[in-house]
């Protein structure tokens, strides 16, 4: 199995060795679930878990798993991630590294935006979509801590984040950040080159006054692929996150431009995360491989620039998530 890159080394070597040998890995139960929105659509989220049970194949939109759906949980006092997707993307988008969480004992969520999803962009890159997303990521918390019937197997003190492009500035935003919206105009009038303001809609309307962001004290570690809108937090935007953060950045990518997204969420967080880069990836190489299907229909997000086996890359930066969740979340 090919290395990635000597940064990697060095971030396995500081968390353990991830790919060492451990406790038998859990069959993974599966769920899906709609969570109410009292001020808007409803939110479809998607539930994995350690289980007993046999597992089976499915089918989770255009990628095939294999799960146990609606099997009875494994295990008590077990941590809990939560997954928030790219925008216009969905909760099948990071299915692979759920499952690897599952199977190493975490239950892991993952839930649709609506309003910046596959099935429903209307607010992809608005400022509304943009203030709207931590809130249903808190909702959907909210949910799984409160109203889930397995909700008992769950340590609600071993909560982490995961966040993939606007999902880790969502994800930045749950746990604290404070972010400058109307920086996203200056920039992309400063920095037109950064194709983020071709997919975003840096015109959007400002609500008037200050935006009441919607933050979720329960975060513990956050693990970040290439987070969108870094410019927005500095300076102090991120001075109260001190908790551990993984940050993942592809040299590659084509959407959001070094060093304006993931260097400046690096430059703003208190206390240094774990940081590596991987040379070969653009900036849909975080999302699951790609079936088949999906790479006939979707060429664009599926297909990784020369030197980088996305199906190698994932097998190795899951193992490296679900060991710094495994330490961070003790």
């Amino acid at each position: 199995m090919p290395r990635l890159l000597p940064a990697l080394l060095t971030l396995l070597a500081a968390l353990g060795t991830a790919l060492a040998a451990g406790p038998a890995r859990a069959a993974v139960g599966f769920q899906l679930a709609v969570v109410a929105d009292p001020q808007g659509a409803p939110i479809e989220l998607a539930i994995w878990y350690p289980t007993d049970a046999a597992p089976s194949a499915q089918q989770l939109g255009p990628y095939p798993m294999q799960v146990a759906p609606n099997a009875p949980v494994r295990g008590t006092g077990l941590p809990l991630v939560l997954i928030s997707h790219g925008s216009g993307g969905s909760l099948a988008n990071h299915h692979d590294t759920a499952t690897a969480l599952a199977e190493a004992g975490f239950v892991v969520g993952a839930l649709t935006h609506p309003g910046d999803s596959t099935e429903d962009p209307s607010l992809a890159g608005t400022a509304r979509g943009l203030i709207l997303r931590p809130r249903q990521y808190h909702l959907a918390l909210d949910w799984l801590l409160g109203a889930w019937a397995e909700r008992g197997k769950v340590d609600a003190g071993r909560v982490g984040g995961f966040g993939f492009s606007a999902g880790g500035f969502t994800v930045l935003v749950a746990a604290g950040g404070v972010p400058d919206l109307r920086r996203i105009a200056l920039h992309c009038t400063v920095q037109p080159g950064d194709n983020s303001c071709r997919l975003g809609r840096p015109g959007d309307r400002l609500p008037q006054g200050p935006v009441e962001w919607t933050h979720d004290g329960r975060l513990r570690a956050l693990v970040l692929a290439a987070p969108a809108l870094g410019y927005t937090f500095v300076p102090q935007g991120l001075a109260s996150l001190d908790m551990p953060v993984q940050l993942w950045r592809g040299r590659q990518d084509e959407i959001l431009m070094h060093p304006w997204h993931a260097e400046l969420v690096r430059y703003a967080l208190p206390n240094p995360p774990l940081h590596a880069e991987i040379p070969a990836a653009g900036h849909y190489a975080f999302l699951a491989p790609c079936p088949a299907p999906m790479l006939a229909a979707v060429p664009e997000i599926c297909i990784d620039p020369p030197g980088l086996d996305r199906v190698a890359m994932h097998r190795e930066f899951n193992a490296v998530v679900v060991r710094f969740f495994s330490e961070k979340l003790k």
